[in-house]
């Protein structure tokens, strides 16, 4: 077996609901697992937080723990001892707007560009992976291998956005992966870092014109609580809370130049993607890059 030397810890948001859908992925050097993970755990136990989940965010204890992750993870990735980077994509572009889509497949689609574009152009083409994706997921991370190896899809996505277009003589089939395996949120706190921004990047385009109109509001920062979320233009209280995580977490990234928008993509996106936080859109790479749909007999037993 070969030794492993990198670790990465990938959790999805909303992978089949909403608008936008998206992957988190933390990845470090096996050397710093340890002590990260005991500070990550020190960290929350000290703010009364067994496991961070962004979809439990709904009160200000929450709150500062996002807030106490996110300055964590800023303060980190300035040292050059791990990444964050997060794959969103939008249902409604070319790609994805079509009949039948098949999202568990799409799924697969999108962990292969986030593997292909961190695992080796992030990272030293030597490294030796274990992948640690959150437990409670639809991927079927058996399957994963061979689908990984699959030449002819190789050859279909090998323009990317960060090789400029440029087709490569070269198809990466390995990645240096040298294993899968499912593991629980509650006892990898690097995996509740990988929810966080998952979540974080959704939330950031889906209510991005909210948290503008928000944000510009003085009275509305003045208010404790909002107790009518169906009146117009008031933020629900959650949404409130959220909206504080991301204003923080834009101040960070600004104060120490990490180059991550906000609104020039009216949500979270990082211009150059080999800086160390780093969220980025998916754009069709071609004309025939198109979702995957459900095959014949599932489109059937829908239609009867």
């Amino acid at each position: 077996m070969s030794r492993i030397t990198h670790v990465g810890f990938a959790d999805e948001s909303h992978w089949n609901t909403g608008r936008f859908r998206s992957i988190g992925m933390v990845t470090i050097p096996l050397s710093f697992l340890e002590n990260m993970e005991y500070c990550l755990r020190q960290m929350l136990s000290e703010s009364d937080i067994s496991e961070f989940k962004w979809k439990k965010l709904d009160g200000a204890k929450e709150r500062f723990a996002a807030e106490k992750l996110c300055h964590w993870a800023v303060e980190n990735v300035c040292s050059d001892q791990f990444r964050v980077d997060v794959l969103v994509w939008d249902i409604y572009d070319r790609r994805h707007k079509i009949t039948m889509r098949d999202d568990i497949a799409n799924l697969q689609r999108m962990y292969y560009h986030l593997f292909r574009n961190v695992l080796r152009a992030r990272w030293p083409s030597d490294a030796v992976w274990k992948l640690c994706p959150d437990e409670h997921t639809a991927m079927e991370w058996g399957t994963l291998h061979s689908f990984l190896s699959n030449a002819s899809y190789s050859v279909e996505v090998e323009q990317s956005l960060f090789t400029e277009n440029k087709f490569q003589n070269q198809l990466r089939k390995e990645f240096g992966i040298d294993d899968i395996e499912p593991v629980s949120s509650q006892m990898h706190p690097l995996l509740q870092v990988a929810d966080l921004f998952a979540g974080l990047a959704v939330f950031s385009h889906d209510k991005f014109d909210n948290y503008n109109r928000w944000s510009k509001s003085d009275d509305l920062l003045d208010l404790p609580l909002f107790n009518d979320a169906n009146a117009a233009n008031i933020p629900s209280r959650s949404s409130v809370e959220r909206f504080r995580v991301l204003k923080k977490f834009d101040k960070m990234c600004k104060q120490r130049e990490l180059g991550v928008s906000l609104r020039s993509k009216c949500g979270l996106w990082t211009p150059k993607p080999e800086n160390p936080i780093n969220f980025w859109m998916y754009e069709p790479q071609h004309s025939e890059d198109k979702a995957p749909q459900k095959d014949g007999d599932e489109r059937r037993k829908i239609i009867n």
